[in-house]
Order: C-alpha cells, then sequence, then structure tokens
C-alpha cells in the first residue's frame, strides 16, 4: 500500500475517535464512549468494570495523545491523527493495538454478559454504541471470532483492531 493510500485511510479511520464530531479527538471523546457502552450493558461506573473501562478510556487517550498530539493542546486534530499514524505506527501496527488494550479489555469485560467471555453478539452492541453502522457491526462483529469458539477473546480483537488500521482497503 502506498502512502497516500495509507494515510487516506487512517483519515477515514478519525471519525471513528471522534466520537462528539467537534473535529478533534479529545479526553471527552474516550470517556464518552466508555460512558456510552456501559450504559449499553447497564454497568454502572462505579462498579470494577466501570472503573476498569475508564481507567482503559484514559490509558488509551494518554497512548494516542502520546503519539499525535504534536502542539500537546490535549487535542488531536485529523491532520495530528494522520501525521501520527503515518509516521509512528505504519512499521509496528501492534503499537497502537497495546496503546489500546486496557480499553478493548475493558469493554470485553463489561460485553461479557455471562461470565464465560464476550459474544459476537455483546462485542456487535459495542461496536454499534462505538459508531459503527448496524450491517458493520454485525459483520465484523461475527468476524472477531476467529477460532469459532462463540467468543471473541482478548487477543481477537486486538489483532483485528491493529489490522484496521493496516488494511490495503480503505474502507475495510
Amino acid at each position: 500500500m502506498d502512502s497516500a493510500e495509507y494515510e487516506r485511510k487512517i483519515a477515514a479511520r478519525f471519525a471513528s475517535f471522534d466520537q462528539d464530531g467537534n473535529g478533534y479527538i479529545d479526553r471527552e471523546d474516550f470517556s464518552g464512549a466508555a460512558k456510552a457502552v456501559l450504559a449499553e450493558f447497564g454497568t454502572t461506573a462505579r462498579c470494577d468494570k466501570g472503573q476498569a473501562l475508564y481507567a482503559g478510556a484514559e490509558a488509551f487517550w494518554q497512548g494516542m495523545a502520546g503519539i499525535a498530539d504534536v502542539d500537546g493542546d490535549q487535542r488531536v486534530t485529523r491532520e495530528e491523527f494522520v501525521t501520527g499514524a503515518v509516521k509512528r505506527l505504519r512499521d509496528s501496527p501492534q503499537r497502537f493495538a497495546e496503546i489500546a488494550r486496557p480499553f478493548l479489555k475493558a469493554a470485553i469485560a463489561v460485553a461479557d454478559e455471562d461470565g464465560k467471555g464476550a459474544t459476537p453478539k455483546g462485542t456487535e452492541r459495542v461496536l454499534k454504541v462505538l459508531g459503527a453502522d448496524p450491517q458493520t457491526a454485525a459483520a465484523a462483529a461475527a468476524a472477531l471470532d476467529t477460532d469459532g469458539d462463540g467468543r471473541i477473546s482478548e487477543e481477537e480483537i486486538l489483532t483485528a483492531f491493529a489490522a484496521y488500521f493496516t488494511t490495503p482497503a480503505p474502507d475495510a
């Protein structure tokens, strides 16, 4: 994939992080995402799962800001996001997955309604509340269960998250 194509794809990914649509990514986008996931599953912010999700959201924000917030204003613009991703993550997509790990792990725990692991249906609910359209959320959640055991593991979601930023097709 050439650099221009990669930059177009990464720019398209920006919108998935800009939860409030104000044109930049900031801490509130991450805490808003956590709040929305907790509300979807009827989980309180003060319980262990809620606290882990908020802590994961903060860690994810800090990691993203460390990579992309070039001017230090605690906001990541589209340009900063594209530049940060292209320069720092293209050769190491797993790095971005590792930054996201605490949030993704906590989101899986919230979606795990029976204590046996997140199901594709629970994962689909998370994806929809984070802004994926219903058809995309359903397809993505089903595809995440790569071993076919009916549960989405932390490693399955981390692998998919990293791939999302490195696939050749901008709309994949």
